[in-house]
This record gives structure tokens, sequence and C-alpha cells, in this order.
């Protein structure tokens, strides 16, 4: 188990952890919360190693494998596949060993390898992997694209994939839903619940830790507190606890009262001065109860809109898409028939790749409809968070500095102060006071920035907000606050997210963009979860089976001879048989089909033969290695423990040999065939 006893943990001058003590014990899947800059980062930091405690004692098992997040964004050229396998350690390990040992041509080294490989999982590590980068939204084509081809946030996706394609006792992640979408965090819930080792995950999503973890360690203010139980349960046990403390506080504070009181009544009389010294000691010697200290809630609201057209918009068969820079259009929804009303809430809901981000960003102006029309309602104003709103921010200016660029922009029709001073004040209600107001926006943290984003939105009185993921960087507080405001807004809310807490409590509509189409959703959200499942399913096996009917069609396209491997009869395709005249009666015809199908049968029969011997063949060696592989579970001597690597390293080489010469053949009889034909 790991365990931390009295320990002191500091990052400067602050202290993170001031003598803390807890446990965690094997195969516990631990949420652990508490405010941004409350030290969560730290103690993964002391956890895996990257710091060390000030104080006290820290011991984790050292034969525990640990699995991480880099949060390092990655640069290279590999395969998505290939980058996401080299995250199984042990698997790379176990190559390099074989590698070595077959350079040096070591008989019993190549033995206990290949036992190893098997031991390691290495027949079905590519499987792993791309079962892995799939349930994370990607599609088959892309598995073999260059990791850089990708963007951030995809490239993110592949540091999951590759965290949790490592075999590991210890998995330690950082905000893992940060970059997925909501049919993505579905299927890493269900991945999750079959982890087997000892899981802690920092995450700000409260059904995220309700589904997956069974205890909760929150941090504040120095304390590190273990409550069993997932996220729900902890806000439970701590809003009793809470209580508790204060009713134990108010009833000390009624009893040194009645003591003080008592003591500076009779501390004067001869009478009764030993009576009030010894009240003075029990003063002294009560362990005094804190009074309940609640920080200092997060809130913000939106203003009233300046006016509310109804209806907001109305979509009359528009297709939605993209037009790439050659000016070719792709088309992604048709036929959108939606009308927006003022004061609704709508989720927008659908599978990863499906066009919830196009809707959102044609109704945001920001793209053009490829057809039809969007009919926006007089005074429409329009407040639009993107997934990529974050980037808008300039880093070198400061909030203050963007609040007073957006003033001027807007001038008198935000119909807002637009006085230093009042910026000040406004940016204050979102928590940048002091001097934040004045720190470079690329030195905040991606919630600060956050804020920033939804406090100019908040300042330009929207009556119509489009909010596509909004609380990527948001910790739990500001979600709550978000919440609020959103519930209390006059106007109407467009939602896309994956915080499923956010979608319940706000949205009454549900609107599904899926199979090209954008239509009404009449379950609840437990009802998508199942639909997501089985959507991404589809999807998967339909991108697999057009992957596999174009590598089919390109394999027999690109088909040529390649060297045989043992003597055969040579490949060549026969030329095709010679039209037959119109006038030939039905006999002849008939004598033409008969030494057609003659010449095929001779031309196709010694490779037909040799294809069953291969097959045949590679039974043999399969079977082989089966036996070669129990074989070296047993205990052998050294001789016969090298012979059984020799004999392994042999037949694996006489496999790869026969299987060029098996597609070799395949199509040669395939090109055959359709010469013939016509």
């Amino acid at each position: 188990m790991i365990t931390l006893k009295n320990v002191t943990l500091r990052r400067g001058t602050k202290v993170v952890l001031d003598s803390v003590s807890t446990t965690i014990n094997p195969g516990e899947n631990v949420g652990l919360v508490g405010r941004n800059g409350a030290g969560k980062s730290s103690l993964f930091a002391l956890l895996s190693g990257k710091l060390h405690e000030d104080g006290g004692d820290f011991y984790i098992p050292t034969s525990w494998r640990m699995a991480e997040v880099a949060q390092n964004m990655p640069e290279t050229d590999q395969s998505a596949t290939d980058f996401v396998l080299e995250g199984d350690t042990r698997l790379a390990e176990v190559q390099q060993q074989l590698a070595a040992a077959e350079a040096s041509d070591d008989g019993m080294a190549i033995a206990h390898a290949y036992s190893d490989l098997h031991d390691a999982g290495a027949h079905d590590a590519v499987a792993r992997a791309q079962a892995l980068i799939l349930g994370l939204g990607f599609r088959v084509s892309e598995l073999d694209q260059p990791v850089n081809s990708f963007s951030g946030g995809w490239r993110m996706r592949l540091q999951l994939a590759r965290a949790l394609m490592c075999p590991s006792d210890l998995l330690l992640l950082d905000e893992p839903t940060n970059h997925l979408d909501l049919d993505a965090l579905v299927w890493l819930e269900a991945w999750l619940k079959r982890y087997a080792g000892t899981m802690i995950v920092i995450s700000h999503d409260r059904e995220f830790l309700d589904a997956i973890t069974n205890v909760t360690l929150q941090i504040q203010q120095g304390e590190l507190n273990r409550y069993g139980g997932n996220y729900s349960k902890f806000e439970e046990l701590r809003a009793q606890q809470l209580e508790l403390q204060q009713a134990s506080f108010a009833k000390q504070q009624e009893k040194m009262a009645h003591l003080q009181k008592f003591i500076d009544r009779f501390k004067a009389k001869a009478s009764k001065a030993k009576q009030a010294q010894s009240r003075v000691k029990q003063l002294e010697r009560m362990e005094k109860i804190g009074p309940v200290l609640a920080e200092a809630e997060f809130t913000f609201e939106f203003k009233e809109p300046a006016n509310l057209p109804n209806p907001m918009l109305a979509i009359s068969d528009a297709s939605f898409g993209y037009v790439d820079e050659e000016g070719t259009p792709t088309t992604i929804l048709t036929g959108v028939n939606r009308s927006v009303l003022a004061g609704q809430r709508i989720g927008i809901l659908g599978a990863n790749g499906q066009g919830k981000s196009t809707l959102v960003k044609t109704i945001a102006r920001t793209m053009k409809a490829l057809g039809g029309s969007i009919t926006e309602g007089k005074g429409l104003n329009i407040g639009y968070f993107a997934q990529q709103e974050l980037d808008v921010l300039r880093p070198s200016e400061n909030p203050l500095e963007h609040m007073i660029r957006l003033a001027k922009e807007l001038g008198a029709d935000a119909k807002q102060p637009s006085r230093e001073q009042d910026l000040r004040s406004y940016l204050g209600s979102f928590n940048f006071t002091g001097d934040m107001v004045k720190q470079a926006v690329g030195t905040m943290s991606g919630g600060e920035k956050a804020r920033l984003v939804l406090a100019m939105i908040v300042w330009q009185r929207p009556n119509l907000l489009l909010l596509d993921e909004p609380t990527n960087h948001l910790d739990l507080a500001t979600r709550e606050a978000l919440a609020m405001a959103l519930n209390d807004f006059d106007g109407t809310v467009m939602l896309v997210s994956h915080d499923r807490a956010l979608l319940r409590s706000v949205c009454e509509d549900f609107w599904m963009v899926g199979r090209g189409v954008v239509g009404p959703f009449d379950g609840d959200l437990d009802d998508y979860q199942r639909y997501l499942l089985e959507e991404s399913k589809r999807l998967r096996e339909e991108a697999r089976l057009a992957e596999q009917a174009q590598l089919a069609v390109g394999n027999t396209a690109a088909a040529a001879p390649l060297p045989a491997v043992a003597p055969s009869a040579p490949v060549t395709t026969p030329p095709a048989a010679p039209a037959a005249p119109a006038a030939r009666d039905g006999r002849e015809q008939r004598k033409i089909d008969a030494q057609t199908r003659q010449q095929l049968a001779e031309k196709t029969r010694p490779l037909k033969k040799e294809l069953e011997q291969i097959d045949k063949r590679l039974a043999a060696l399969s079977s082989e290695r089966a036996h070669l592989e129990q074989k070296l579970t047993e205990s052998l001597p050294p001789a016969e423990i090298a012979e059984c690597g020799r004999r392994l390293k042999a037949g694996n080489d006489e496999t790869a040999q026969l299987e060029e010469r098996w597609l070799e053949i395949s199509s040669a009889l395939e090109e055959i065939s359709a010469a013939t034909a016509t």
C-alpha cells in the first residue's frame, strides 16, 4: 500500500501539505479533489518521484509499476499505432532483448526472449493499442497516420492511450477527460472500471468521479482528508462533518464562556480562589475546536439581455459543412429544419465527428451554410465560447488590456461602462483581483483563461449563448457557478459539453447530431450514453470494413510477383480468349467455353496445389511454435532451452517467407481468373 505519515511538502515558500497522514490500499480507485492551486498536482509529483517530501515518511512499494499521462505535446512522425504501442514498456524491453539475442546468435537468450514475449502479450499488442486509439474517438483510417498530423487535442488523446497501454500497478490520471468528447468519455469510464490496479485520478467532472472512484482524498488548506466513497458520497460526508464541527464549536464556545464567567466572578475571592484557578487550568488545557471556515465560493451572473427576439433562429432546409482551400465543399449535415426559441435550453448531442461543432460554428457565423437558409431574429446577439477560444486570447496581454480592447471594439453598442476602474471592478467579480488584472495571459492556468473568456462573453450581454465544451479547464466550483449562472440567464442557451452534470442541470431539450441529420432526442442522458456506446461500435465496424475493402482493392492492383521460396510453376497470365463471332452456333461456343475452362484449370492447378501445401506447412509451423512456447515454460536444461530458441527463430523466418508466397499465389490466381473472364 501507499502510506504518508506526517508528510510535509513545500512548493517554494508555500506549504502544500502540512504533516498529513493517509493510506491508499491496493486496488482502490481514488478521486483527488481540491481547489485549483490546492496541491493536487504536487501530490502527483510526489507519488511519481518528481518531488520528494520535505518532512515525514512517504512509502510506495518499489515493485509497483506506474503509468501516467505525459503532459508534453508529442512531436513525432511515428504512426498513431506505433506511438501508443511504445507505451507498453514491458513489451518494448523484451523486444530489445530479443533483438540483442538474435544479433549475438544466443539460442538460450532467444528462447527466453520468445517466452517473455508471449507473457508480455506480444500476440495481441497491436490489437490492444488500436482498440485504445479507436475507443478514444479516432477512425480506422487514422491508425497509421503520423502523430504530428493531428491537432493538439488529438495528440493528447494519444498520450492518454499510451498511458493506458502501459502495464501498471498504479495509474495516475490528471484531468484525463479534458480533451475528450462525451462518446470517448463514456468509453474511458467503461475501460477504467475494468482496471485491476490502484488508480488515482484528478478530475473536475463529478459524474466521471462518481462512476469510477470508491475513495476520495480532499486537499484543503494544507490538510489531506480521506473519505470512503465517490464524489457524491464525499460531499454528503463533508457536509455532515462541517455541520458537526460547527455544532461542536458552538457548544465549546458556550462552555468556555461559562468557565470564563466563573473565573471573572470568583478569582478575587479567597474562598473561591482555588476553584477559580482550577477552571483557569481547565480552560488552558482545552483543545480548541476551530470554526468552520468555508472557502469563498465563486459566483457570477449573465446580464439581462437588451432584447429577446422570438424565434432567435429559424433554420430551413439547410446544409452544413466546410469548404477546403481549393474551394471544394464537403457536406456533413443536410436537410436541417430547426427553430430556436427565446429562453430555450438546448443540449447538442452526437458522437465524435458527427458535426456538432460544425453546426455550432455555422450558427455562430464563423462558417457559412452550404445550402438552405438561417434566418436570425432582429437584434440577435451571440456570445460564442469555442473549444479553441483560449487560443484566441493574446498571451502577451493582460486581462485588463483584453477588456479595454473589447470595450473599444464594441463602443457604445455594448451599453456597458468602459472606464478602466469599472473594468477592473468587473474583472474582480470573476476573481481577477489585485495584480492579476496586470498578469500576462500566457502565464495563466487553463482555468484562469477560461474565466477570462467567460468574463468577455458576459460583458457583451448576449441573448443567445453558444457554448462548445466550456468546462474543459474549469474546476468543480467554477462549473457549479457556470451552471447556476446559466439557469438564471434570461436568454437562450445552446450547449455542447461532455460534462453530464452540467447538461442535466441546464438543458431541457436535446438535439441529436448524427448520420448526416439533426433531429430531436427524446430520451435522457442515460439513454444517450447507451446510444453512444452502440454508435461508436457501429462506426468503428463500418470504418474497419471500408478499410479492409480499400486494402483488398489496393493489394490486387499493386500485386507483383515475388521470388518463390520453392520450385513452382511460373506465374503468368494467359491471353484472353478470342471473342466468338455472332454467326457461330451454340455447339461451337460451348466448345470454346470448355477449352477456356480447361486452360484455366491447367494454369491454376499447380498454383492451387502449392497453396494447399503452404497452408498445411503453416499449420504445422503454428503447432510447432505453440509446442515450443509451452515447452519453454517448463524447467529445461540450458542446451535444450537454446535449441528451442533456435527452432523458434527458424520457424518464424520460414513462416514469414511462406506467407509472402501465399499472398503472391493468391494475387496470381485472382489475375488469371479476371483475365480469363474477359
